[in-house]
């Protein structure tokens, strides 16, 4: 053979080889960044899974205080009432925060679902560029052989189309 051939083989072989590596890294590099994007939908979860519950404790527990204020506070209207003292002159009453409280549990859970739909959507995103650059014709090829699997999108449970109760134990 002549060298000039076994030159023109070798480098030929060269690319194909140096074409696999870039494939590989490419895929790699996409498949970090679909687990890197489920990991930031697990982060906002765990975010939920912290917060919701503590918020739901505190303006519960602030209410069931201002249901006690209240019930002391008309109870001592009422007794003032059977005396000589003119009601209408008691102008001390304590301030209620509860309501403030149910409106920000509210708006913290409204923000809690945005974020983790916001992070879903984005590994959604990510995944369907894995897939795509996987499925792309020469990557195709090679992706089998490398051990590159298709990745499947964020999919609901059936029991996601219902809505959440959130409820309150006064």
């Amino acid at each position: 053979m002549k060298k000039g051939t076994i030159i023109g083989i070798v480098a030929v072989l060269a690319a194909i080889v140096l074409w696999g590596i870039g494939v590989n890294n490419k895929l790699v590099t996409e498949e970090e960044n679909v687990s890197k994007a489920w990991s930031q939908v697990e982060n906002a979860y765990k975010r939920r899974m912290d917060l919701i519950p503590q918020l739901v404790n505190t303006v519960q527990g602030a209410a069931n205080y201002e249901k006690s204020v209240l019930t002391e506070v008309t109870n001592a209207r009422a007794g003032v009432e059977n005396t000589a003292v003119d009601p209408s002159t008691l102008s001390e009453y304590p301030e209620l925060t509860a309501t403030a409280g149910f409106r920000d549990l509210q708006t913290q859970l409204e923000g809690t679902e945005n974020r983790i739909a916001v992070e879903r959507g984005k590994f959604n995103e990510a995944v369907q560029k894995y897939n795509t650059k996987l499925r792309r014709f020469p990557t195709s090829l090679l992706a089998g052989i490398l051990g590159f699997d298709k990745k499947g999108y964020f999919t609901a449970p059936a029991e996601a189309a219902e809505p959440v109760q959130v409820e309150f134990n006064f």
